[in-house]
């Protein structure tokens, strides 16, 4: 797998908010992690509720990849992302850590930090 390429397109179904591609990245039994939900989520379908209501609930949000390091079983991957139509609303650095089964996604925990807008 080129991880990459997986990281781009999973950051692109971020930005495109769109829920049924996004967990499609995902395993089943998922484990799902960030700041909004620190105790984590289980599995693809509450995974795929929580999504509807954070995407109903933000603004426009385009993730773009920096870098991706491998790491046994999976890979890191940092972001940034520019929150609004042109990031007026601000911008967020991001970290996931990504552990894989396959070609989908067993673990996501994500950290995030906000920067300042644009």
């Amino acid at each position: 797998m080129d991880i990459q390429t997986f990281n781009a397109d999973w950051l692109n179904a971020w930005s495109e908010k769109d829920v049924e591609r996004l967990v499609r990245f995902y395993t089943e039994d998922c484990d799902y992690k960030d700041p909004q939900v620190p105790a984590g989520l289980k599995g693809r379908e509450a995974l795929r509720t929580y999504l509807s209501g954070l995407f109903a609930a933000t603004p426009p949000i385009r993730y773009n990849p920096d870098e991706t390091w491998a790491i046994d079983g999976g890979f890191c991957g940092r972001w940034f992302a520019d929150i609004g139509d042109t990031g007026e609303m601000g911008r967020m650095r991001g970290f996931d850590l990504v552990i894989l089964r396959g070609d989908e996604i067993a673990l996501n925990e994500v950290f995030v930090h906000n920067l300042p807008a644009a």
